[in-house]
């Protein structure tokens, strides 16, 4: 969780993810000729089969990809609420509140698969030819067996009481009645013939295909509200990702139903704070007060964009972010309420030769999503529907073909001189937190890229599990820094070294010249690797 690390440097594309395995399936595309896209695909498999605690095909994916010479292209790959997830659905179990766990729970439609197959459309136009069965080899291969990650086991362990009793969990996660312990080898063997069967069929057959059929029927001999028809019905789409200018360049995020836009109010803050030269207290108690700000807009506005009255872009406008700075206390603190964003996901990375730059998210949600896992294909499936409202007077009340709030969001920058970054984080609330605190560090402050993602970091709010009040920062903060944020009204909580709810984050660099920098975090098992 604190092995050191340097800056990967290339001249020939760089991959980063939270698992070293990850970023070498990646890596051995552009190597052999693949584009970004194509790396990121590749990737994304790989993941979704060696950190099922926190992705899989069976969550959700946003891609943004930097094009040359053109504007980014945004993939929204996030399932609706099934045909069945209602009210009646959850008065008829006995339940006011949504499910967190179990076939309740899975209650959206997954889009990580969908995702994938826009983004190899996209990859075909940029002249990519990879085939998918090339792709996907990786994953298969890890899903037959792979070595259990550090935080695989952790998670694991931790979850294992509470999920047991899950349908399909337990057979899957706990073979032989425990959780598999770091380094062992774990084995999927349902997930391994299902990738095979995408592999050979192509990835529509997850949606319209043989293997649709078999998750139908296994989602309703579960009782879950989400039906074949959903399934068939959903396609992954290219939208219009939100842009900021600052001085530095232009940051580009996802539209809702993402919490992009807090990102980017975060970053428009810091840009008018002076961040630059900052002492530690000015960086942190500036940074804090800033996503106070951003997280009041995302939770008063953000939702299903096909039930927003505002536009989004309009809390971009230089006058509002000029408002909202001016109106920041640089000494005293705003009193903040709980937010209500956690999740386990992951972030990915890569950047090619011709220009492409790709920064993608995928995740199930909360650790292991809904926990239930299909028997005959081993997927498991997302909880992303949790963050909805039984009551139909709540912000986000749920109902059929219904988006679900999505804390995930990638993020981009074209800098003016000539960097193209991508960079996120996995963590719920912490997202945004971390993507600003990385992006302040490099850009605005100068920091080497690594030393910018393995500096120690801080959380308002939370990322799973508790959801504390407090402003948590790491134990390498000085101690004369957390007396100054208390001093200063802040409710101040120290937290490990190295903590892994300060999220897995990481970033690729491309430069003007061609050159490449990535890195990756010390908190996860990963890694960033050149070409």
């Amino acid at each position: 969780m604190s092995r050191p690390l340097v800056t990967a440097r290339s001249t020939g594309g760089m991959t980063t993810a939270s698992h070293a395995l990850a970023a070498e399936a990646g890596r051995a595309v552009l190597a052999e000729g693949g584009n970004a896209v194509e790396a990121a695909v590749a990737m994304g498999a790989v993941i979704a089969v060696v950190y099922p605690h926190m992705n899989g095909v069976g969550g959700d994916a946003f891609w943004l990809v930097h094009v040359p010479n053109d504007d980014p292209v945004a993939i929204q790959s996030c399932g609706p609420a099934g045909a069945r997830a209602d009210r009646g659905y959850y008065a008829a179990h006995g339940l006011t509140f949504i499910s967190s766990r179990g076939p309740g729970a899975a209650n959206t439609v997954p889009g990580v698969v969908a995702g994938w197959a826009e983004a190899l459309v996209l990859a075909r136009e940029f002249g990519g030819t990879m085939e998918l069965a090339r792709l996907l080899a990786p994953a298969v291969a890890h899903a037959d067996g792979v070595a259990a990650a550090p935080s695989f086991a952790r998670m694991t362990a931790a979850c294992a009481d509470d999920l047991a009793e899950v349908p399909g969990f337990a057979e899957t996660f706990l073979p032989g009645g425990r959780a598999p312990e770091e380094g062992e080898i774990f084995r999927q063997p349902q997930l391994a013939a299902t990738l095979r069967a995408l592999a050979e069929r192509g990835l529509d057959d997850f949606y319209r295909g043989r293997l649709a059929a078999v998750m139908a029927a296994d989602l309703a001999a579960l009782d879950s509200p989400v039906t074949g028809d959903d399934l068939a019905g959903f396609r992954a789409r290219r939208v219009t990702p939100l842009s900021l200018r600052i001085r530095r360049g232009t940051l580009y995020n996802m539209p809702p139903p993402t919490q992009g836009l807090a990102s980017l109010i975060i970053l428009g803050l810091a840009d008018r704070l002076d961040l630059a030269g900052a002492d530690d207290f000015g960086f942190v108690h500036r940074l804090v007060e800033a996503t106070k700000r951003a997280f009041d807009v995302r939770d008063r506005v953000v939702t299903d964009p096909a039930h927003m009255r505002e536009d989004p872009a309009a809390y971009l406008a230089a006058a509002g972010l000029d408002g909202m700075a001016a109106a920041i206390d640089r000494q005293r603190a705003l009193p903040w309420p709980v937010g209500g964003g956690t999740g386990d996901t992951v972030w990915f990375g890569a950047a090619d030769t011709d220009g492409h730059v790709v920064s993608v998210i995928q995740s199930v949600y909360w650790e292991f999503g809904s926990g239930v896992v299909l028997p005959k294909t081993g997927v498991l499936w997302q909880n992303r529907g949790v963050s909805f409202d039984v009551d139909p007077r709540g912000r986000q009340p749920i109902a059929p073909g219904r988006l679900p709030f999505h804390t995930l969001n990638p993020a981009l920058a074209r800098l003016d001189d000539g960097r193209v970054m991508a960079y996120g984080s996995m963590g719920g609330d912490g997202q945004p937190q971390f993507q600003a605190q990385l992006f302040v560090r490099h850009v605005m402050r100068g920091m080497d890229l690594q030393d910018s993602v393995s500096a120690p970091r801080f959380l308002l709010g939370r990322t799973w599990g508790d959801a504390p009040a407090a402003l948590r920062l790491e134990s390498r903060f000085a101690p004369a820094l957390l007396d100054a944020l208390v001093a200063a009204g802040h409710a101040v909580e120290r937290a490990a070294p190295f903590a892994e709810f300060m999220g897995h984050a990481g970033a690729v660099v491309r430069h003007a010249d061609g050159r490449f920098e990535g890195a990756s975090d010390p908190r996860s098992d990963g890694a960033a690797l050149g070409v």
